[in-house]
């Protein structure tokens, strides 16, 4: 970071930063220093989200899309121990759960007769490290490691007619390989590039898998293979707002490097009660809002920029004004089984909110026509075939967006 990022912006030269991107096609380092320092500033970040607006208009259009999904948290088991999670849960508690394939089957069947098309697989890191009782449960059932236990629960997901997409934490490349047998894409949030909150007293410190060199090495990996791979930047969880810069810098990187980086998702920390970080100020819709603007003008306008629009969902017409042209995965089924306290909006709120904004919202699988279309070389064969079978031309949903009304 430059020491001219200290320096405070007028609005003029916050215009002309923005301008000199628009033209350039994506925002320097030194100048995303600087704008990102201004955020703050109700004008100078209006500007930054005006030229974030203008720049996903000329890569994306009007066009806004979603994913119609069913959430599978497979396990809610995991050996990290982040400061702000809920999810995670103990052996012993009584809300631990681990699906048997069965209980996938009938997720998945509730997904098809509602139109879902997604499977959204999450889970907990590695439980199988920690804890001699999953290991147990798993070798009662034939499998020795979690991942090789999500990959025939993905398997189930596929044949019952639904097309998984997987964040499962930290996997290796052979782990990856595995599952692109059954998955359009997977994923993995950087969330941050700061050692700093993997030190004592941070919300990583008993997360090993958080550790920034592991997660950069599993997207490095993902691009070798040529996965189609979600990331994304969690917000407010003590990082500075330099280290923020840096992790979206991290992320175009990546995807300069290899091509790979589907999304990127902008997520905003909640605190949650029960945790050591309930106490925490969550950070406001307008620097949420500035943040998405940032990330697009970094990303620029070919790539996509998502926000869940749950966990800011009185504000979506702010979000829109920002850049963004995701909203991510969103269910009729399911929770949000992270962010369980924030319910999704119904389909058809956010078809009438996001187009009385003036956007076009239409429906994709879980990964984009770019991809889909351009980029067979990615996919197992059987997955890309009945990914196809699902779109229009253009590679979106066949009927999508009236299914949305």
């Amino acid at each position: 970071m430059s020491a001219s990022a200290s320096t405070p912006l007028s609005l003029r030269e916050a215009e002309r930063l923005v301008a000199e991107a628009l033209d350039a096609g994506v925002l320097g380092r030194a100048e995303a220093g600087r704008l990102a320092a201004a955020l703050g500033d109700p004008l100078l970040r209006d500007a930054v989200r005006a030229g974030a607006l203008e720049s996903k208009r000329r890569g994306k259009g009007e066009v806004v899309s979603f994913s119609r999904n069913v959430f599978i948290p497979l396990t809610n088991l995991c050996r990290d121990r982040c400061r702000y999670c809920t999810f995670a849960k103990q052996p012993d508690s009584p809300e631990a759960h681990t699906y048997e394939l069965d209980e996938v089957a009938e997720v998945v069947r509730g997904g098809v007769a509602t139109g879902c098309i997604e499977a959204l697989f999450c889970l907990g890191d590695k439980p199988e490290i920690a804890y001699a009782e999953h290991r147990r449960w798993l070798s009662a059932r034939g499998f020795a490691t979690t991942p090789a236990y999500l990959e025939d629960a993905c398997r189930v997901a596929f044949e019952g007619g639904m097309l998984p997409h997987t964040n499962a934490g930290i996997l290796s490349s052979d782990e990856m390989r595995g599952l692109r047998r059954w998955n359009a894409s997977l994923g993995l949030m950087l969330e941050s590039t700061s050692e700093r909150l993997c030190a004592r007293g941070g919300p990583h410190f008993h997360a090993p898998d958080k550790k920034p060199a592991v997660r950069l090495r599993m997207h490095q990996e993902a691009g070798e293979l040529g996965i189609p791979f979600t990331s994304g930047i969690l917000l407010g969880i003590g990082e500075t707002v330099e280290e923020r810069v840096d992790t979206l810098f991290a992320i175009r990187e990546l995807d300069d490097r290899y091509g790979h980086i589907q999304e990127t998702i902008v997520q905003p920390f909640h605190p949650k009660p029960g945790t050591a970080m309930r106490a925490e100020t969550p950070m406001g819709d307008a620097e949420v809002a500035g943040w998405v603007a940032l990330t697009r003008l970094v990303m620029g306008p070919g790539r996509n920029v998502q926000a869940p629009p749950n966990l800011a969902p009185e504000v979506l017409e702010l979000l829109l004004g920002s850049g963004l042209n995701d909203w991510g995965g969103v269910s009729p089924v399911t929770l949000d089984f992270i962010n369980p306290e924030a319910p999704w909006p119904t389909l058809g709120e956010l078809r009438r909110r996001t187009e009385a904004a003036g956007h076009r919202l239409v429906e994709r699988l879980p990964v984009y026509p770019d991809d889909l279309l351009g980029r067979p070389e990615r996919f197992d064969p059987a997955v890309r075939e009945a990914a196809l079978a699902r779109v229009d031309e253009q590679g979106w949903v066949e009927g999508g967006r009236e299914a949305a009304a």
